[in-house]
């Protein structure tokens, strides 16, 4: 079936100091790691940013697209609903561009689930990562009545659609370090990244 990737690039990395998805991790930026993961699994990429798109002009791949917000301030919801609008696919696989260690082999099997669903999210315990998942343009609808009364919790999207959970033993059998979910905000978290991706500890 076919795919389209949105990246969720609008964070404003308060915490980090710096535009992160510029952070180096090895010798590519956060945003290229995210990609060259993405980028096989895409008939398109959509990149959604708040309001700067310029930092990614350089980019040169044809499959790219820059947007920015349709309802600006609005958060993750904001950007996921965003990316939906402006995708050509039914299907479409939301990350974000702060994720250096997600697992290809994950996010197809998410898709391979996705088909009698309306949104696909991963779940362990009481974690669920909204932003590491399957929505359909069928979340558009009731996206779009959350952000008209400003409920801008994602979470609160999941029992207004047909929602299928991927369970913690589905996701250890291709991530059994859960560092798909592992997110760079702080530099400790970079840190921590630049010394994950030389040890090889995937």
């Amino acid at each position: 079936m076919e795919t389209s990737c949105i990246v969720l690039a609008g964070g404003k990395s308060l915490r980090l100091g710096s535009d992160k998805v510029l952070e180096t991790i090895g010798n590519r930026s956060l945003l290229q790691l995210v990609l060259s993961c993405v980028l096989p699994l895409s008939r398109e990429v959509i990149i959604v940013t708040a309001s700067e798109p310029s930092i990614f002009e350089s980019i040169d791949h044809s499959k790219l697209k820059v947007v920015t917000d349709i309802y600006p301030g609005k958060g993750p919801l904001g950007g996921i609903h965003t990316g939906l609008a402006t995708s050509a696919s039914f299907y479409n696989l939301v990350v974000a561009s702060d994720m250096p260690f997600l697992n290809q082999a994950l996010l197809r099997y998410m898709l391979q689930v996705s088909a009698d669903f309306d949104l696909v999210v991963p779940r362990i315990g009481n974690f669920v990562e909204p932003l590491h998942a399957v929505y359909t343009k069928r979340c558009l609808a009731p996206m779009e009545e959350m952000l008209k009364q400003d409920k801008l919790m994602v979470n609160q999207l999941f029992s207004s659609v047909k929602t299928r959970y991927v369970e913690i033993e589905e996701i250890e059998r291709f991530d059994p370090r859960h560092l798909s979910f592992f997110n760079v905000n702080t530099k400790a978290d970079l840190k921590r990244a630049r010394e994950l991706a030389r040890g090889c500890e995937r």
